[in-house]
């Protein structure tokens, strides 16, 4: 066994790295006996037999899994994404239709949404929020969390080669700078009961999940999930593009999921397998996306991106958050 204590600049090994090595050699020894031994890279196997030793199931986020995801097809979600002009989407059109079914709103005006200018980048986000706060950083790869300061993580975004795929997808900025230039659309704060009903002085302080900032670089990828309480969320595209992939919540696709999570290796099994329809939806720059409560849903990053988002629970989908 490796001991992990060592020193990587004498066995130039990234301590990230060292999981894979399957033969290690030091660099002496390299002139020898070769070169190091990385174990043998998993294979995109859903129908595995069990009997093979050497090929398991990928990672969902590794580079594998994200080329496979991006030759797959999809249903498309015209079927069930509902299209509206911002100026559609109002109290009465959610009261006298629900709010069940995804709505896509392809231009801003009308929301009444404030954004930056789409000159609006990355170095920008670091100024008004700081260099120095910690924000939460998705390896994507590996589908694990790690703190970095902001700067750090800027650093990485403007670096001419990026040896990994992180994604800050937890940014939440309303007690920053940046609030100020950045408001969620009107038909949120209508609804939201965190904005219109939860007293300012309440024991427990007020949930911080009303303004997002997500900076996911190429190839970024969000497993499946369920928003935190089952809540709805907002997606605005600054820059760039998303692809979701969307899932409706029925009795059995819920219980599918809750299966799934709950399964030790449900990052080696892509659940949209499990299900018999998750559809496909590309939000474009400058398109807006509201997912309503309870729908299941994975987001791949197939370019740099920088959006914001917002979390919202309200009165139209009381059962569906209890």
């Amino acid at each position: 066994m490796m001991d992990m204590s060592f020193d990587k600049s004498c066995v130039g090994v990234d301590e990230d790295d060292a999981p894979d090595i399957d033969i290690y050699h030091c660099p002496n020894c390299e002139k020898t006996h070769g070169k190091s031994t990385l174990k043998k890279k998993k294979n995109w196997s859903k129908h595995d037999t069990g009997q093979s030793t050497d090929i398991k199931a990928v990672q969902n986020g590794s580079q594998v899994f994200i080329k496979e995801l991006r030759s797959r097809t999809f249903p498309s979600a015209e079927d069930v994404v509902v299209k509206l002009s911002g100026s559609q989407l109002t109290m009465d059109y959610l009261e006298e239709n629900g709010f069940n079914e995804p709505i896509l709103v392809q231009k801003k005006d009308g929301l009444g949404m404030s954004m930056p200018a789409p000159t609006f980048y990355i170095s920008d986000v670091e100024n008004y929020v700081g260099p120095d706060v910690g924000v939460d950083v998705v390896d994507v790869t590996k589908q694990t969390d790690s703190k970095m300061k902001l700067k750090e993580f800027v650093d990485y975004y403007y670096s001419t080669n990026r040896k990994k795929v992180l994604n800050v997808i937890n940014l939440e900025f309303s007690d920053t700078r940046m609030n100020s230039i950045v408001e969620s659309p009107q038909i949120v704060r209508r609804l939201s009961w965190v904005e219109n009903y939860w007293p300012d002085d309440a024991l427990l302080g007020k949930p911080k999940v009303t303004k997002y900032c997500l900076i996911c670089v190429k190839d970024s990828y969000t497993d499946f999930h369920i928003e935190c309480g089952g809540a709805s969320v907002w997606y605005h595209i600054l820059k760039g593009e998303k692809i979701f992939f969307l899932i409706k919540p029925t009795s059995a696709n819920l219980s599918l999921y809750e299966r799934w999570r709950s399964s030790s290796n449900h990052s080696e099994m892509f659940f949209a397998d499990q299900v018999d329809k998750c559809y496909k939806c590309t939000l474009k720059q400058g398109q807006t996306l509201f997912i309503p409560s309870g729908w299941i849903n994975a987001i791949l990053t197939p370019v740099d991106c920088l959006a914001f988002s917002g979390h919202f629970v309200h009165n139209l989908s009381v059962e569906m958050q209890m």
